[in-house]
């Protein structure tokens, strides 16, 4: 099950929302455990299992390492027990596949699907039980309470990765009100436009300049930005939805997304893209490794893992290991060469550079298949395969105002527009508003949400890219 569904907007949420409203303060965490396990078996029944073992795994496991005279080696077993599951489904028919190709090698294929969300909750258990062995966190005894933060749909299947740290407090205590209420819709309703009326239509744009074969400089250009988009609009438009429905039911989640396309340096775009998975890296690998304390050699290596790390954690092929690695590259010639000179440059030149970066990031990211990564390379680099097509033209005119739409809407100018328009202050979308300007935005948010249902019922095409993370 996901968002931008019609099940999802018509009978899960609000039967859930009405369930949880009326029934005592004392039984809600059962009923959201109840509900997400219900939304997660939705889509795939048997995995509901491995989630299930991993609760109980890092339940006792915390326990454990809270209570035992060796806590270090229960923290060990921890890390290892989680990346191992993590390996079994993700990666292990990817080496099987590229071991079979040397001569004389036959490794059996386990065909082993990918647990939708095991990536983040994963990431969220060990770093539970990390916490707790540093200290920062008391250990969860009440092991309802701990499979809810596990399990909580919000957040589930696509983060963003919530530290048991942020929502600790509200486990036990957290009350339903209206301002929080009326915030949560807003978001989620901000994001499901996101998803639904722009992130979709990228979507159908790149496949059709993927599936028209060969691209030329135009084709490639447009496929390239289509993409960028589609991946922005998809992924922050499920993080709004995740923070809204979080609110909804009392939970603070972080922010996950900065107007990253803003940035002027590729330094910057880390710090504002999926900052919770960064912020995991930085404080779980980076830092323990070292960091930048022991020397540049050992500060680059620290880097060199954490970003192939982050490149295959995103899924099982080469393209991302290659897009974790592109970046380590770029970040250590900005880090160590660039930044120097760049502290001079026009803030438009800078934003120029970061946007072309970014842009042949995404390039090695979407490319899945070695065809597809060298028909964008055959299109931007070798003149022999045209600068421009009838088609690629075709495309560009009758998906001009959607690409500007997504352009624009990718910066703060849209928020800025909506909080001004609406009587926002500071961003502040829950106090501070006359009721006229509630009532205004609450209708145009109302259209959003007529608009994307229209949409989901008249078009199938609903995917989600971090399905497959």
């Amino acid at each position: 099950m996901i968002f931008s569904s019609l099940f999802f907007l018509m009978i899960f949420l609000p039967v859930l929302l009405l369930i949880y409203c009326i029934v005592p303060e004392k039984a809600r965490n059962v009923i959201l455990l109840i509900a997400s396990l219900f939304f997660y078996a939705f889509g795939e029944p048997k995995y509901v299992l491995v989630m299930l073992g991993s609760i109980i795994f890092n339940y006792v496991m915390g326990l454990l390492i809270h209570g035992s005279k060796y806590p270090k080696l229960f923290l060990i077993l921890t890390v290892v027990g989680n990346i191992f599951v993590l390996s079994l489904f993700k990666y292990t028919d990817f080496l099987a596949v590229n071991l079979n190709k040397i001569p004389g090698i036959r490794v059996p294929m386990l065909g082993l699907a990918l647990p939708i969300g095991i990536s983040f909750y994963t990431f969220q258990t060990m770093s539970y039980c990390i916490d707790v062995y540093r200290g920062k966190v008391k250990c969860q005894n009440n092991i309802i309470k701990f499979a809810l933060y596990v399990t909580m749909f919000p957040q589930l299947i696509a983060g963003p990765i919530v530290r048991y740290a942020d929502i600790e407090q509200e486990l036990d205590n957290r009350k339903l009100d209206l301002n929080s209420l009326h915030f949560g819709a807003e978001r989620f309703l901000i994001g499901l436009g996101k998803k639904v009326l722009l992130a979709n239509e990228f979507g159908k744009l790149y496949d059709t300049m993927i599936a028209e074969g060969p691209l030329n400089l135009l084709t490639a250009f447009i496929a390239a930005v289509a993409f960028t988009l589609q991946i922005y609009f998809d992924f922050s438009g499920y993080s709004d939805m995740a923070i809204g429905l979080g609110r909804i039911f009392g939970f603070h989640f972080m922010e996950n997304f900065r107007y990253p396309y803003e940035a002027k340096s590729i330094t910057e775009f880390w710090n504002r893209w999926h900052i919770s998975l960064s912020t995991w890296f930085k404080e779980y690998v980076y830092i323990p490794l070292g960091g930048n304390r022991k020397g540049v050699r050992r500060q680059v290596i620290n880097l060199f893992i954490v970003w192939a790390l982050t490149g295959i954690w995103h899924g099982a092929g080469f393209n991302f290991l290659l897009w974790g690695l592109y970046y380590f590259l770029i970040l250590i010639i900005e880090k160590f060469v660039l930044l120097k000179y760049m502290e001079k440059w026009p803030g438009f030149v800078r934003h120029i550079y970061s946007l072309i970066i970014i842009l042949f990031g995404w390039v090695i990211f979407a490319s899945d298949e070695w065809p597809t990564f060298v028909s964008f390379v055959r299109g931007f680099f070798v003149p022999s395969t045209g600068f421009w097509s009838s088609m690629g033209i075709y495309e560009l005119t009758t998906h001009l105002i959607i690409l500007a739409i997504g352009i624009i809407g990718s910066t703060r100018l849209p928020m800025i527009a909506y909080e001004k328009l609406f009587k926002i202050k500071d961003n502040d979308i829950e106090n501070g508003r006359s009721a006229v300007a509630v009532v205004s935005a609450d209708i145009y948010l109302l259209i959003v949400l007529l608009l994307c249902i229209a949409t989901l019922v008249g078009d199938s095409y609903n995917p989600f890219l971090y399905f497959r993370f």
